[in-house]
């Protein structure tokens, strides 16, 4: 039976009972910041409108480890379809059950638990230490992680190596890290027509006749070819909205979400100018607001990477693999700074999920492998 009385339970228990629902933190920062605090970090609170960050740091030598993290979880829905209350964070048959258990608060218990044994064991280490923790990652990403991140390039201050804590893995615990992510782009595309009686056709203009062949080139567009991290860009309608619900009125504006996943062969410039052109070809009177909400990262081969392969294989035994599949992460606003991100948690496969849960050796495992990351990387 795995241990279920070790300090990374325990700790995860007390984060989950916290019902932070984004942006709430409800309290999951302080209980962190006075771990912190009890081992020399400098704790400082970023907060910004609504929402609640921690930036703390022991040290101000380089290089710079960054355990990086969210403290918000989604909401439950209802309750009653849960087997176990989702913030009870109940341990039944080796797991732990609750919302946030896998996303990723056991993560946020495992980086404390294995700074402390890490910092217990080297306490002249080399280097600095950091986290870097959020209520905003399962939100709007507006005043979250950007955010900290533009005041610490404001000062100069640069993250070297960065972990974040999201669940990575897919069947086993380290079997799978996200050493990059792929890029989005979004669109929101309005198309202009004429409001009119199907029955007179001449006398209106219908949105939807024009853009349709637009949105069948777009569709079809090979953008790219992708390389050997990522796979080739795709082009996604999320939603086309037009029409007044009845059968006899053709409608006078039609409105198209799209949604690029792009890869490093193209960059969000080029997608918003070659779909543009594509519009401007059918002479359609249109608007379109794009938002891009991350551009793609990719962290290669080097120290980070190697320590988390070497200590993923000291711990579990097997050899992990590199991925950029998913959707976005807070990483995308760490990598453009030139800092090394990888991601790096438990099981995945419960996450947003009624019953949301995690294997109670399996946080007591990753609380080891990021206890040999750290020793690896600032060990003296």
């Amino acid at each position: 039976m795995p241990d279920i009385n070790t300090p990374t339970i325990k700790l995860t228990q007390q984060l989950i009972q916290q019902p932070s629902v984004t942006p709430d933190d409800h309290g999951c920062q302080k209980i962190m910041e006075d771990r912190l605090d009890k081992l020399g970090f400098i704790c400082e609170a970023m907060d910004f409108e609504e929402v609640t960050n921690l930036w703390a740091r022991k040290g101000r030598q380089w290089p710079l480890v960054c355990f990086a993290g969210h403290t918000d979880v989604v909401p439950t829905g209802p309750e009653y379809q849960w087997q176990y209350p989702p913030f009870e964070a109940r341990i039944e048959d080796g797991h732990i059950h609750g919302r946030g258990t896998a996303d990723m608060k056991g993560s946020l218990a495992a980086f404390i638990t294995a700074t402390e044994r890490f910092i217990e064991k080297y306490p002249e280490h080399k280097g600095s230490i950091a986290y870097l923790i959020t209520s905003d990652e399962e939100g709007p990403a507006k005043n979250g992680t950007v955010k900290v991140i533009e005041t610490l390039e404001a000062r100069n201050e640069k993250i070297d190596w960065c972990l974040v804590g999201e669940p990575s893995s897919t069947t086993t615990l380290g079997d799978v890290i996200k050493n990059g992510r792929r890029g989005s782009l979004n669109a929101k595309l309005t198309i202009k027509g004429k409001q009119g009686h199907v029955a007179y056709p001449h006398l209106a203009d219908n949105p939807i006749h024009k853009a349709s062949r637009a949105l069948a080139e777009l569709a079809d567009i090979e953008w790219d070819q992708g390389n050997e991290f990522f796979p080739a860009t795709s082009f996604q309608i999320t939603n086309f909205n037009c029409g007044t619900g009845a059968t006899n009125v053709i409608p006078g504006v039609g409105e198209v979400l799209f949604n690029f996943r792009y890869c490093t062969e193209v960059t969000a410039e080029e997608l918003t100018e070659k779909t543009e052109a594509v519009l401007e070809k059918y002479d359609l009177d249109y608007d379109i607001v794009w938002n891009l909400s991350g551009r793609p990262f990719l962290t290669e081969a080097g120290p980070l990477v190697e320590a988390a392969v070497a200590s993923i294989k000291e711990v579990k035994g097997i050899d992990t693999e590199l991925s950029t599949s998913g959707g976005t992460s807070d990483g995308r606003f760490i990598a453009p700074t030139g800092a090394q991100v990888l991601e790096l948690g438990p099981l995945n496969a419960t996450i947003h999920q009624v019953n949301e849960h995690v294997s109670v050796q399996d946080l007591n495992d990753l609380s080891d492998i990021y206890e040999g990351i750290l020793t690896r990387l600032l060990a003296p």
